[in-house]
């Protein structure tokens, strides 16, 4: 081969990888800060009409951030809160899903849960929301690592509350690797609802294929976040505010999926060890619906099955969102009980034991 063909080809072949921005070196320590500001909104094309001014543009879902999570590499992760009316009980870190944000996640479930004494933290992560690099991947290992940074932050500033890592979908996924990382957070307990753990081992063998080919020949092209009509939720509400959300991803770049596949993966193998804290196993409670078709329940209850997870909840009529879903006031109550007493089986712990021991037939 000629040397400037083959100088193009290989600059083709390295434009069409897979795009990550993994987080920088360490310039600053870690800390909460507040927010001078609330950060600007991402573009958007505004409707315009002849007949009037143009509607106002939706707002982010729940509360406005009051501060941020300052990273070590200098990265600055939009913080929300939920107080309870009283006292706090139980300090809660919650990690959103893929296309989400901290603030959309928790609109119906942050007021349940601090209206049962939950202190609750959501903030934006990297490339989602109003996180640096919106739309872009940051690897596996940077959402890890500032999980386990946020954990610790909330410790500090909340030493006397047990701390309970919670995480949703692509949340979920990144709370079981950082319940089973080297130096796992000092947590009471986890929550992990419907997590991403939909890796290559459990895909069919054209979907691993397919995925392969695209992620190297069209990685920045963006697919709609809602295709194949899968409903994730029966709250259309919730569903209708997604779409309008400025800061919900509605288009996701086949590189992102690419990337939230291996994370996935890294999930997946993980599992049978999740979760700890520094001084051994810590309390786990999976949560699952069974009409999931976005993690789809058989995939979940493959996995839960191969990994020997110990206690799920499992709702018959749950879907992929639970804490948007019509039984929040459940699934948010059963959450309240297990961070009251990590022991205490729950009733929907039942109906998850037939409904693994029936995978099993």
């Amino acid at each position: 081969m000629r040397p400037l063909p083959a100088l193009l080809a290989l600059l083709a072949l390295s434009a069409c990888a897979p795009e990550v921005r993994r987080a920088g070196p360490p310039v600053t320590e870690p800390r909460i800060e507040a927010l001078a500001a609330t950060p600007p909104l991402p573009w958007r094309p505004r409707a315009t009409t002849a007949l009037g001014p143009a509607p106002l543009e939706p707002r982010p879902a729940g509360p406005t951030p009051e501060e941020a999570l300052i990273m070590r590499d200098g990265a600055r992760l939009p913080l929300r809160l939920w107080r309870p009316g009283g006292a706090p009980r139980f300090l809660v870190l919650a990690l959103h899903g893929l296309g989400d944000h901290g603030g959309n996640y928790l609109a119906e479930g942050g007021e349940l849960l601090s209206a049962g004494g939950a202190l609750v933290y959501a903030y934006d992560q990297r490339g989602f929301g109003w996180a640096p690099h919106r739309g872009v991947w940051p690897g596996a290992e940077a959402l890890r690592d500032d999980a386990l940074e946020a954990a610790r932050l909330l410790r500090a500033r909340h030493p006397g509350l047990p701390l309970f890592l919670m995480g949703e979908s692509l949340g979920g996924a990144i709370a079981i690797l950082a319940g089973t990382a080297a130096e796992p957070p000092e947590a009471a307990g986890y929550l992990i609802s419907a997590p991403a753990v939909w890796g290559r081992a459990l895909m069919p063998g054209v979907l691993r294929g397919g995925l392969a080919a695209i992620s190297h020949t069209v990685p920045r092209v963006a697919v709609p976040a809602g295709a194949g009509g899968i409903a994730a939720s029966d709250n259309r509400v919730a569903l209708e505010r997604f779409g309008a959300d400025p800061l919900t991803l509605r288009e996701i770049r086949v590189d992102l999926m690419h990337g939230a596949v291996g994370l996935m993966d890294d999930a997946l193998a993980a599992l049978p060890a999740c979760c700890r804290n520094p001084g051994g196993p810590a309390p786990t409670l999976f949560l699952t619906g069974a009409k999931d078709s976005v993690i789809p329940a058989d995939i979940q209850r493959r996995a839960f099955r191969q990994a020997g997870v110990a206690r799920l909840a499992l709702y018959e009529d749950g879907w992929h969102l639970l804490l948007r879903d019509g039984i929040r006031a459940r699934v948010a109550a059963d959450m309240l009980a297990f961070m009251a007493n990590p022991a205490a089986p729950l009733t929907a712990e039942a109906a998850g034991r037939e409904w693994l021991a029936a995978g099993a037939r």
